[in-house]
């Protein structure tokens, strides 16, 4: 009986393979023609894909990461990012790091999609896509390759600012647009159905201590404003972004601004060829920022970049800095 069985399944699977069926990775809806052409709003423009990308590539840390959240290393090619974005070997998608190609350490380029035989690149605005580099999602679609730009990076189109959505909300967009990319909706809505509840445990306090985040710079510090994750990453943690004001997403400020704002609370980028403890040292002994609240009382801390761009690791790093917070007493 257990011979006839398994002959039947294999007809059956040679007949769903001659007919054009794709026999479904395990936990994958199948792609059936019912499901494609799907068509999803991203940056505030219509996009449609034909099938089912099997081939993606993606820029950055952050954005590499949506994809092994939502368990779709069978549907990249591989990855580009640099060495400074942390150990891959501890995070939580360790084991889709490893099952999948680590392409290049320099930035993407057209010739790198094309040797990895590319059907989707999925970046951003400064995260990969920039008409310096010439590397659009125009110069791809002229090479036949699909393209979905990062939320967190939309540009307004009123300028080189980028953001136009509050941060949590580009997250959850995404996700739920790779959900219908990739056919796997119902593991994007349980990711976001868990986010939501984990960012909504977390306790919000009576005062909500300025906070300052830290990217790099020396001249002018590089910062987050409204659009960036920091925006919404300090809020639900229950501060204040002291830029919230600032309708970007990841810009430059001056040193007078952080002075005049007198931020309770500093929280460092940590990444780039300058370490955290480097960027410590210079924010403590910068004579600008002497009498800032955060550098007087030495409250500052450390999250890595990951954490702060847009990503699955954004509801975390809300917990460990509310915790954070929770131990600042009030100014």
């Amino acid at each position: 009986m257990r011979t006839k069985a398994v002959a039947a399944t294999a007809l059956l699977t040679l007949a769903l393979t001659a007919c054009g069926a794709e026999i479904a990775p395990s936990g994958e809806a199948a792609a059936g023609s019912d499901h494609y052409p799907v068509t999803v709003d991203n940056c505030g423009t219509k996009v449609t894909y034909k099938a089912k990308p099997a081939r993606t590539v993606t820029n950055d840390v952050g954005i590499t990461e949506l994809m092994l959240a939502l368990g779709l290393t069978d549907r990249m090619a591989g990855y580009v990012m640099p060495d400074e974005k942390g150990d891959l070997a501890k995070v939580p998608w360790k084991d889709g790091y490893q099952q999948t190609a680590w392409l290049s350490k320099q930035p993407i380029t057209k010739e790198l999609v094309l040797d990895a035989r590319a059907d989707l690149v999925f970046a951003g605005w400064h995260y990969g896509f920039g008409e310096a580099d010439g590397f659009t999602p125009q110069v791809l679609a002229g090479l036949g390759i699909d393209s979905y730009v990062l939320s967190e990076s939309c540009r307004s189109g009123k300028g080189p600012e980028r953001g136009v959505m509050s941060p949590l909300d580009a997250l959850y967009t995404d996700l739920a647009n790779l959900g219908e990319i990739f056919d796997v909706r119902d593991r994007a809505d349980k990711l976001i159905a868990d986010f939501r509840a984990q960012v909504a445990a977390v306790p919000q306090p009576e005062h909500r201590p300025g906070v300052f985040l830290y990217d790099s710079g020396e001249d002018k510090p590089y910062t987050s404003g409204r659009y960036a994750a920091p925006e919404e990453i300090i809020a639900k943690a229950g501060g204040r972004n002291v830029m919230g004001d600032v309708a970007d997403s990841w810009t430059t400020v001056g040193w007078e601004s952080v002075v005049q704002r007198d931020p309770e609370v500093i929280v460092i980028n940590n990444y780039g060829d300058t370490d955290a403890e480097a960027k410590r040292k210079f924010l403590k002994s910068f004579p600008p920022l002497a009498g800032v609240a955060a550098v007087r009382n030495d409250r500052i801390f450390v999250l890595d970049y990951v954490d702060l761009v847009e990503s699955p690791r954004n509801p975390a790093a809300i917990t460990a800095l509310a915790a954070y917070l929770r131990s600042t007493p009030a100014a």
